[in-house]
């Protein structure tokens, strides 16, 4: 039996530029040729007249597990039921691999959802995972009660001190993590701690990404502020999440270190815009007066990004707000100051790259048969990405233009 698939379209998008009249051809889940002219006989043609062809899209920061609505239980179950049209959105708009930077739960749902996503027990995008974020007490991921006694009434995977962050580590591995994430900074969404102070010492980040590293696992760093991303660097972290209040000297730390960042800037905007919005904060006091108190450099975020010559990967923090306007971060990529070429880059090659994944994120023979298709030219409209109409995941159609 023939499975082959020629995928023919006027444009296409490598994962590193732009070329002229795809002619892809898809075997076994495996993209063999780029330019086929001569398909094995019996092969199915999926003609895309005034698209452009994309390698699946890579989003290196998002929340699957977030809190149910009022009408769910706030269990391991009912979050995991809460994920899957979560799953959907993101598939749907082009995202066939996600990496889950954490979840609060004891027994984290993500850690099922990958197994049923890579067995096809579920649709969806790929799934790569921090189990949880690995708090100092006090910090952004301590979701304690206040006055709560230490060992007693804590919520969240907290750890001080070199011993609890070691075992810490140990236990994200015995959950079959393929990140750690931690919080070298306070956040925004937290209640007590602060954005612009760090939350770790060099040696207890030092512990963490030695741990981490001895058992082959890489790094990501929740770091909003120029001390926790400079620990961070010279812990060896491989990603610094957000970096909103981060000086150019910060970023080009950064730089000079080879070290991604994910910037997440749409979610910046997405709570900057609400910021008078009273009914949104109603239940958030702490959170709002955070984001008032620093929102004139949140907005200088994106422009300090784009003129920082960092290594950007596309992460964009959904589940903070809808999935399905994850596809957002391409504007405020560019909104930013970034060409589109450069949006798009980060959410195929370069977020490959990050998340080591040398078979993603490119459009090459030997790779994996993620693609995806829109209407139009995003490199002359990058809203263009709002429109995904063709998504291949490991050579299955999963959406598709035609009826």
């Amino acid at each position: 039996m023939n499975d082959a698939v020629l995928v023919t379209a006027p444009r296409w998008w490598d994962g590193h530029r732009a070329r002229t009249h795809a002619r892809v051809l898809v075997r076994h889940g495996r993209i063999t040729d780029t330019d086929c002219r001569h398909p094995p006989p019996g092969t199915t043609r999926l003609d895309l007249p005034g698209h452009t062809l994309l390698p699946g899209l890579i989003d290196c920061h998002v929340h699957l597990a977030q809190a149910p609505p009022a009408t769910a239980p706030d269990t391991t179950a009912g979050r995991t039921l809460t994920a899957l049209p979560a799953l959907r959105d993101l598939l749907t708009n082009g995202f066939t691999t996600v990496r889950d930077l954490g979840s609060t739960l004891p027994d984290p749902p993500t850690v099922h959802l990958r197994h049923a996503l890579a067995t096809g027990v579920v649709p969806g995008p790929r799934l790569l995972l921090a189990p949880h974020m690995i708090s100092a007490r006090a910090g952004h991921a301590d979701h304690s009660p206040y006055a709560a006694a230490p060992g007693t009434r804590e919520t969240g995977t907290l750890a001080d001190g070199a011993g609890e962050i070691l075992r810490q580590v140990r236990l994200e591995a015995r959950l079959g993590a393929d990140w750690i994430k931690c919080a070298a900074t306070g956040g925004l969404t937290s209640p007590t701690d602060r954005p612009d102070l760090p939350a770790y010492t060099q040696d207890e980040l030092d512990t963490l990404v030695k741990a981490a590293t001895d058992l082959g696992l890489p790094c990501a760093a929740h770091a909003f502020s120029d001390e926790g991303i400079t620990r961070a660097v010279r812990a060896g972290i491989r990603s610094v999440e957000h970096a909103c209040l981060a000086t150019p000297a910060a970023l080009e730390l950064l730089r000079a270190h080879d070290v991604f960042l994910v910037p997440t800037l749409y979610g910046v905007t997405y709570y900057l815009d609400r910021l008078d919005d009273e009914q949104f904060w109603k239940d958030r006091p702490q959170e709002h007066a955070k984001v008032a108190r620093h929102a004139e450099t949140l907005r200088g975020h994106g422009a300090r990004v784009a003129a920082g010559h960092t290594k950007l990967a596309f992460g964009t923090d959904a589940g903070m707000f809808p999935h399905a306007d994850n596809w957002r971060e391409f504007p405020a990529l560019t909104t930013a100051g970034l060409t589109p070429g450069q949006a798009l880059r980060a959410a195929t090659s370069t977020a490959a790259d990050l998340l080591r994944r040398p078979d993603l994120g490119t459009i090459t023979p030997g790779g994996r048969a993620d693609l995806v298709a829109v209407p139009g030219n995003p490199l002359h409209d990058i809203d263009t990405m709002s429109a995904v109409d063709l998504v291949m995941q490991h050579g299955v159609i999963r959406r598709s233009p035609h009826p």
